[in-house]
Order: structure tokens, then C-alpha cells, then sequence
């Protein structure tokens, strides 16, 4: 790295001194996306209070597709806390099959999922499923899809989706997807994969770094940091095109986006009239207006999902803490009180959590504070965590780690008790964001 580089990256660290395990991994020219590669497999841990049984014998004809469909969505409703698993091997049933309630029953099954996976004449399979309530021996309905091989693991996850609003009534988030940034050598690349961790897509690939990855609502755009033209610039990018816009590069650091819920605005971190503070701007760049005024660093705005509320980290009173504000500017007011080095702020959908990294004994742990009471709890045992970030139904938080000294992506129920490894092949994973629901 020359002189010159190594100046403009130690004025980034000098704006941005919060970040535990956050390289600065910025900075890449827009590529199209490439074909599927660090594929993840789902290691799910924990064993939570209430969960409900489920049985999920092999879809009739699945061996002869590309994707175990019946795996796939098992292995998303045990990730999610709310299921266990009932042992089906060996039965042969299908969408179409009048199952033995009684026999589930004796076997301590509370649901029961049956199907099919046809391959057409086109190339395509006809996958089919039911889904039946044992206790109440009901049918609770059923869909089909005719999809592409590409498309079988979404269809996996839509089906878990179907179950799990059936069963919890409320909205299943395994069709949603998360990006995160992974270092491998020189390489530096912004991948787009399932809520598992699969059919990763690489959106963005350069030899420069990037940090800060954020989902717009809409689930179509990207904003990112980037640093090719050696300073930190923030960058929206559309996902199914690869095109990008700029949206702020003013002098100095311009950094950490955070949507709005309405996708109209992001909230940033410049550095444009001296130290880190906090600015609104548009979507689709333009001038920026400044929501904070302190004599201290103001970094990582997140937004409250009504809008009305930026929660933001600062040094202001010594040492780093949450602090929020109005989302359009004024007094903040100071959020964490426990421990001394609080970061990385991410509000539940519901808004009823934050998740955070605390520092604890050198180390940084993934807390959940619960907004009404204030009440704060670690949930991992790990203590290299970063970048927490809440699905959307608020139910569960991705976030990176290491474990066992390797570089992993984690999902975990709020209470910690349910905890799913994404497992890398190789490289640095930094910076999950969760994304939105999908529009079908």
C-alpha cells in the first residue's frame, strides 16, 4: 500500500473509531452479477422453550431434482426458533395422500407438510405441497409451483413461508434475502444470497475495499461505501442491474448510509465541516441536511421503522454510546447506559428492539435491549460480533463473527437460545444487512 493510501485510510479509521471488526472494506466498480459461488451450509444450534413439532417426510420424486426441497425447508423452520423437527424418514406421501392423523400424532407431531417435485416436459418442475394441522386432523391448504431448477430453492423457501404463517400467523422470512461483504487475498466482493446463506450472487467485486452495505425498503438497491477513488464515497446500487449512482461525495469521509423507511432519503455520516456528524439526504444525491451538532464523532445512523427516529452512536459524552434523534434533527438523547463502548445500532421492524455490540472484557458481544423497559442482554457467547441486523419480521438477527477462529455469519433467535452458523468456505465475512420482504 503506498503513502498516500495509507494517509486517506488512517483519516477514515480517525472518522469512523467505533468499528470493533469492521475493516475498512470498501470501494469497488459495478459488475454485473456472476454465477453462484461461497455456497454456505446451515449448522443450527439450541434448543428453544416452545417450539412446535413438525414432520416433513422427502417430497415424492425430489431425489431426482437439483434441490432436496423438503430439506431446504426444514432446515428454515428450525432456523427460526419456532419448530422442531419430527423424524418422517421413510414415509411416502404426497400432496395428494390422506395421512393417518393418528399415527402423526403418536409420533408427537403437531403439523405435517406433504408434497411432490415432477420434472416437465420443458425442463421445468411442478412442485407441489399440503400443509395439514395433526392435532385438529385439518387440511390448511396447499400450492404449486412450475419453476426453473434455478429457482427451486426459492420455492423452498416460499413453502416455509406459507408454514410458518400459517402456523405462527405471522410472515415467514425465508424468500428474504441479506448481503455482506467478504475479503479473500486482494479481492473484495459484495455477495447477495438466500436468508440461509445460499445461491450466493456476487453483486460487486474490486480489488479496493467496502463497508456499509443497507438494503433500500424496496428491497432493490444497495447503498454502499466505496473507496476506488481513494476517499469514502457513498454509492446506490441497483441489484438486478448493476447500475449505481453516487450519492455523496463531498470533501472529506462521507459514509455509514442508513434508509429511511419511505427509501426517499438516507441518513449519512460526513465529515464535511470538520468532525463526524449526521446529514439527511436524497436517495438520488443532492445537498445534504445536517441533523446533529456536537463537538464529538456522530456515526452509524439507523432509522426507527416509522421514520420519526434516528438512533445513532457517538462520543459525545467520552466514550461511545447510542444516542437517538428526531429524523430531522435536535437534541438527542442517550440510550445505553450499561457498559462503556456500545455500537452498531439496528431497530427491530416492530420497533420494540435495538440490537447492538457492546465491548465486554476486550471482547465485542451482541446485545438485545428491549426499547419499552430498557432492560439489556447479551445472547451470544462469542466475542468478535459485528454488525447486527434484524429480519423483518423482527423475530431474528443476522450477524457476523468468529468462531473457532473462523470467519462466520450467524443468525440467532432475540433470546439466543436458537442460533444458525452460515458456515463460509474461505475469507473475511464482514457486514450482514437483512433485506426486506420480497415482492412476488
Amino acid at each position: 500500500m503506498n503513502t498516500e493510501h495509507q494517509s486517506q485510510l488512517s483519516i477514515i479509521q480517525a472518522a469512523l473509531p467505533f468499528a470493533s471488526r469492521r475493516t475498512l472494506l470498501a470501494a469497488m466498480a459495478a459488475t454485473p452479477v456472476l454465477p453462484a459461488l461461497a455456497q454456505f451450509r446451515v449448522e443450527v444450534t439450541g434448543v428453544g422453550l416452545t417450539q412446535l413439532p413438525i414432520a416433513l417426510p422427502a417430497f415424492r420424486g425430489e431425489d431426482g431434482a437439483p434441490q432436496k426441497i423438503s430439506q431446504i425447508i426444514r432446515a428454515d423452520l428450525e432456523r427460526s426458533g419456532q419448530f422442531r423437527n419430527i423424524d418422517a424418514a421413510g414415509e411416502k406421501l404426497d400432496e395428494t395422500s390422506r395421512p393417518d392423523m393418528a399415527l402423526w400424532r403418536q409420533r408427537a407431531a403437531d403439523a405435517l407438510v406433504t408434497g411432490s417435485v415432477t420434472r416437465l416436459a420443458d425442463g421445468r418442475f411442478d412442485v407441489r405441497f399440503r400443509l395439514w394441522d395433526v392435532v385438529k386432523t385439518q387440511d390448511l391448504g396447499g400450492q404449486g409451483f412450475a419453476v426453473a431448477p434455478a429457482d427451486l430453492r426459492l420455492v423452498a423457501h416460499r413453502i416455509a413461508d406459507f408454514v410458518y404463517e400459517k402456523l405462527t400467523g405471522e410472515r415467514g422470512i425465508f424468500s428474504t434475502r441479506i448481503a455482506y461483504v467478504t475479503k479473500a487475498g486482494k479481492r473484495y466482493v459484495l455477495w447477495v444470497a438466500d436468508a440461509d446463506g445460499e445461491n450466493a450472487q456476487s453483486a460487486l467485486s474490486s480489488t479496493e475495499p467496502i463497508i456499509s452495505p443497507a438494503w433500500s425498503p424496496n428491497g432493490g438497491e444497495l447503498a454502499y461505501v466505496s473507496f476506488e477513488a481513494r476517499k469514502p464515497v457513498v454509492y446506490v446500487h441497483e441489484v438486478a442491474s448493476g447500475r449505481r449512482r453516487l450519492v455523496a461525495n463531498f470533501k472529506g469521509s462521507n459514509s455509514a448510509p442508513a434508509w429511511s423507511p419511505d427509501g426517499n432519503s438516507l441518513a449519512v455520516t460526513l465529515t464535511r465541516d470538520g468532525l463526524s456528524q449526521l446529514y439527511r439526504i436524497s436517495s438520488q444525491g443532492g445537498q445534504p441536511t445536517r441533523l446533529t451538532q456536537s463537538n464529538g464523532i456522530d456515526t452509524e445512523p439507523a432509522f426507527s421503522a416509522d421514520g420519526k427516529t434516528i438512533y445513532f452512536v457517538s462520543d459525545r459524552g467520552g466514550s461511545p454510546q447510542i444516542y437517538k434523534v428526531s429524523a430531522s434533527g435536535g437534541n438527542a438523547q442517550r440510550v445505553t447506559f450499561s457498559g462503556n463502548y456500545n455500537i452498531s445500532p439496528s431497530v427491530s421492524p416492530d420497533g420494540r428492539w435495538l440490537a447492538y455490540i457492546s465491548r465486554v472484557g476486550g471482547g465485542f458481544k451482541l446485545y438485545v435491549m428491549d426499547l419499552e423497559t430498557g432492560t439489556a442482554t447479551a445472547v451470544t457467547e462469542t466475542s468478535d460480533d459485528e454488525s447486527p441486523s434484524f429480519a423483518p419480521n423482527s423475530r431474528l438477527i443476522a450477524y457476523a463473527t468468529k468462531q473457532g477462529g473462523r470467519e462466520a455469519l450467524m443468525t440467532t433467535t432475540l433470546d439466543g437460545k436458537i442460533k444458525a452458523r452460515l458456515a463460509g468456505q474461505s475469507g473475511e465475512i464482514r457486514e450482514p444487512d437483512w433485506g426486506p420482504y420480497q415482492k412476488y
